[in-house]
């Protein structure tokens, strides 16, 4: 306790003796005026019972009244120490939540970037795919028209024996006969005709 509740005891208690003695002084100076002997006499053995109650008082106040404003005050220490500790608590576990809050920002944020960079890489990757299979289409393709030109090549060679077979034929006919322009004309005619069923 402090120095103000250890002054307003000191009063009370100076109050309530003064209260309790103040009829006794006045009984007692009442009886002394007229000759009778009451409780408490205004001789020597007053100051006696004052100093006597004085060190009652002292008394009391070092057994009791320090012990109790002692506990009182260890009381209010320790009730002290408990706020302060569930105020540490408080301010503890409000850190902690807005630890806890910047936590799962940033593990929002990394979820994000991750999905931005897989869906960025899979794009990548489709478009590679698509620029590979373009480029193997692009292949097939010219490897086909290089078939195709050089079968179209061996046809045209294949064609241009059975021609010049065709021809040698008709000009060894031709020679074996001798036929009149009518007839020539209608052997070459045989001749284009079995060489356009050939070639179909």
């Amino acid at each position: 306790m402090n120095a103000h509740r250890r002054g307003w005891f000191g009063r009370s208690v100076s109050g309530i003796a003064l209260l309790l003695w103040s009829p006794a002084l006045v009984l007692a100076a009442e009886e002394a005026a007229h000759g009778e002997g009451g409780l408490i006499s205004l001789d020597k053995s007053l100051i006696v019972q004052i100093v006597n109650f004085g060190l009652l008082l002292l008394v009391l106040w070092r057994l009791l009244y320090r012990p109790l404003v002692a506990k009182l005050e260890e009381r209010t220490a320790a009730i002290r120490k408990s706020l302060d500790e569930a105020q540490q608590a408080r301010l503890e576990a409000q850190r902690q939540q807005e630890e806890n809050a910047t936590k799962l920002r940033q593990a929002y944020a990394e979820a994000d970037a991750i999905r931005a960079s897989a869906l960025k890489e899979a794009g990548e990757e489709q478009r590679k795919l698509l620029e590979t299979a373009r480029l193997e289409a692009q292949r097939l393709i010219e490897a086909a028209k290089a078939q195709v030109d050089s079968d179209v090549r061996q046809a045209r060679a294949e064609l241009r024996r059975e021609v010049g077979d065709v021809a040698t034929a008709v000009a060894e006919r031709l020679i074996k006969r001798s036929l009149r322009d009518a007839d020539h004309r209608k052997i070459v005619d045989e001749a284009l005709a079995s060489l356009d069923r050939s070639t179909s």
